[in-house]
């Protein structure tokens, strides 16, 4: 007990000088609508987007963990420029899992777009500050590419970041560069959401505190 409420007290000391309306998470994806009613209402690039997501989630209309894990390193692999030891299933189910809006364990159509347009958006910021074209993003990159993501973050929580999501010389591959914005993305939107009032306070009891940090 004494050694997670030390840990939890270091945590808090950490965030507790972070303004989250600095903060700029996307807005959240749409929700989900019958499949009739979406098809009437979608422009031609959605109806063309639509096409590729039925050809990548099958039957169902779904992606599974799976599905986005070998979609993602299909793509991986044509961009020889983008350093990565791919994918993993576990980043991938923490991926949906954070995605998941109506909880069913896949990402329907508007959550694999979000997700989708998110990663597009991050593969440009990932690639144009890696300044010096060696695949990675370095320490000293960092912070300015999560800034142009939308997160200006202190160097205390930066450096929780690179303890968790990079290599033992403080470099982020790409794959460990997504997952952490696809989670630090989700976080904020879920404390926006929370924070009705808008004055930086949330209040969770136990049973809203694991459902947010278990499923993610």
């Amino acid at each position: 007990m004494f050694l997670a409420n030390t840990l939890i007290k270091g945590i808090l000391k950490v965030v507790s000088d972070i303004d989250p309306s600095q903060f700029m998470p996307s807005d959240p994806p749409p929700p989900r609508r019958p499949l009739a009613y979406a098809e009437a209402h979608e422009n031609d690039e959605e109806k063309q987007f639509r096409k590729v997501f039925q050809q990548l989630a099958g039957d169902d209309m779904e992606v599974s963990p799976n599905e986005l894990m070998n979609v993602l390193n299909r793509i991986l692999s044509k961009h020889g420029d983008l350093k990565t030891d791919g994918f993993s299933i576990e980043s991938c189910r923490s991926m949906v899992a954070v995605m998941d809006s109506d909880s069913t364990g896949k990402l329907g159509f508007h959550e694999f777009k979000y997700l989708w347009n998110n990663v597009k958006r991050w593969q440009g910021i990932y690639k144009s500050h890696d300044t010096d074209r060696s695949g990675v993003i370095s320490a000293g990159e960092l912070p300015q590419a999560f800034k142009a993501a939308g997160f200006p973050l202190n160097e205390q929580l930066l450096q929780l970041i690179v303890r968790r999501y990079s290599d033992e010389h403080g470099d982020m591959d790409f794959d460990n560069f997504v997952g952490c914005l696809v989670r630090l993305d989700a976080m904020c939107r879920a404390f926006k959401t929370l924070d009705k009032d808008n004055n930086k306070l949330i209040s969770l009891d136990i049973k809203e505190w694991l459902q947010l940090t278990m499923y993610s």
